[in-house]
């Protein structure tokens, strides 16, 4: 299997520096033991104009039979037969993506010791792979590709030039264009591509590929269109690791946009105060009618029950006042993002110790619910169903039992507003309902009246004269001591 490598250079930058970044001298062929062949590194030309080098891999078939390494995905064994003939040697695949991770190990890192300002620096760069397993086809290699600045150039190979009836293979030649693009980042879209094309690997897929994936990925998989496709390919479909990859994507994602997220919000808000005429988000209106309800009641202690990406708990954090956050979701992995979100891993001492996330389901009864001022359930109610309902209710009010408890819902009445909803949809997916002013009145008034509350209710959002507010809020106040056992044993 083979590759090259080209760029074009001037007098002032000479092209023969890709010598200095690859590690490997123009001058002189080399040769490199792997555990599957051996691979060649030569340069076919180099001067000051034009330098390539190429990368030729060859493959000791009947050592990779010997290593019990066929053809399967993620290492597992062929057929006999197909442990003998196979494209190993020919067509390029994650032997070649190893090999270019073993000797270019440095320029794929990104480190150039002889020209460390050349490592960094992007440079037009041509790659040419004569022949590229793609399932898939060119187009698959097109939306791999294109995203990442490359120009592509990809042509199918025919199962046979003399019989054109018998169509392409699965195999194209492939050649990469860019105009500014680091020889790092060239390297480590080509170690993650290739065999994501071939969609096998030569080897058992290991829980340290998550680690080798991102660290590969690094910059551009985190935004990758098609990065479900390149994720799950390259970790042989192992469900357990591409959750693991996704989860921590995400977790990049948001590191690399929260900080524009939020001035982005807080531009908004600023532009709001000169331009009322341009109404705050509903989701920023909705956290703040939420605040103002806590500061009313002079609650300290807060539990945001539901509290997903931690959105709420940041803008809690924000006022000294709420001395003890504790963020409640029932999915790890949003509690994950809070904490990327929140950069836990970075607060000062004091303001850490003002918070806590904790995995639980608001389906059952949890001591560790008890104790605080207040509880939130912000948009949470419409996505339990409405048989476990009364037990979310009991758990909180009956059993939790918060000083203040605010809850926010959709209002089914107002989704005639919304002009790209269409007619008997509701807004979320995942809600199992959502319910008129007049059905969620009477639900609050119930639970209210069952566990020794009164409640008030409140707009959020531009009040409809006819179809109400796009939010309703409920604030739930005690008015009674605590029950019994006997009342708690009833009620559950």
């Amino acid at each position: 299997m083979f590759l090259t490598i080209t760029t074009t250079g001037t007098s002032a930058r000479p092209a023969t520096d890709l010598g200095f970044l690859l590690h490997k001298h123009p001058e002189k062929a080399q040769a490199f033991s792997t555990s599957f062949g051996t691979a060649h590194v030569v340069y076919p030309e180099a001067d000051e104009q034009r330098c390539t080098a190429a990368l030729l891999l060859e493959v000791d078939a009947v050592a990779m039979v010997r290593r019990g390494k066929g053809k399967g995905r993620g290492g597992a064994p062929d057929a006999a037969l197909a442990q003998y003939v196979n494209d190993r040697p020919y067509a390029a695949s994650s032997l070649l993506a190893v090999a270019l991770s073993n000797v270019f190990s440095s320029a794929l890192r990104g480190i150039g010791k002889a020209r460390p300002e050349r490592a960094a620096e992007p440079l037009p760069l041509r790659v040419e792979i004569p022949a590229l397993p793609a399932r898939g086809g060119p187009g698959l290699v097109r939306r791999l590709f294109e995203p990442l600045g490359w120009t592509v150039t990809v042509e199918a190979v025919p199962l046979d030039t003399e019989f054109p009836e018998w169509g392409d293979s699965r195999y194209v030649r492939l050649t990469l264009v860019a105009e500014s693009l680091t020889l790092s980042a060239a390297l480590r879209h080509l170690y993650v591509l290739l065999p994501v094309l071939d969609d096998a690997k030569h080897y058992w897929v290991a829980p340290d590929e998550v680690d080798k994936l991102l660290r590969a990925g690094e910059g551009w998989l985190s935004g990758h269109p098609e990065q479900k496709l390149i994720v799950g390919r390259y970790l042989s479909r192992r469900w357990s690791l591409t959750r693991e990859a996704m989860d921590r994507l995400e977790l990049i994602r948001l590191a690399e946009t929260d900080d524009s997220e939020v001035e982005e919000i807080d531009n908004a808000v600023a532009a709001e105060a000169e331009q009322e005429e341009r109404p705050a988000p509903l989701a920023v209106r909705r956290r703040e009618a939420i605040l103002t309800a806590l500061r009313e009641h002079a609650a300290a202690r807060v539990l945001d029950l539901g509290c997903g990406e931690g959105h709420l708990v940041r803008e809690l954090l924000k006022e000294p006042r709420f001395t003890e956050i504790a963020g409640v979701d029932v999915s790890v992995r949003a509690l994950n993002i809070a904490a990327r979100r929140l950069r836990l891993d970075r607060m000062g001492e004091r303001q850490a110790a003002r918070v806590t996330l904790f995995q639980g389901s608001l389906a059952y009864t949890d001591k560790r619910l008890k104790g605080y001022d207040a509880a939130v359930l912000s948009e949470v109610i419409e996505h339990v169903d409405l048989d476990r309902l009364s037990a979310l209710e009991y758990a909180v009010f009956g059993a939790a039992r918060p000083r203040t408890v605010v809850v926010t819902t959709p209002n089914a009445e107002y989704n005639v507003r919304w002009e790209t909803l269409p007619a008997d949809h509701v807004r979320h997916r995942d809600h199992r309902f959502e319910w008129t002013r007049a059905e969620f009145r009477a639900w609050a008034q119930r639970a209210a009246e069952r566990h020794g509350y009164g409640v008030e209710f409140r707009p959020v959002g531009p009040d409809d004269p006819e179809v109400g507010p796009p939010t309703q809020l409920a604030v739930f106040t005690t008015t009674t001591e605590t029950p019994s056992a006997a009342e708690e044993a009833k009620a559950a």
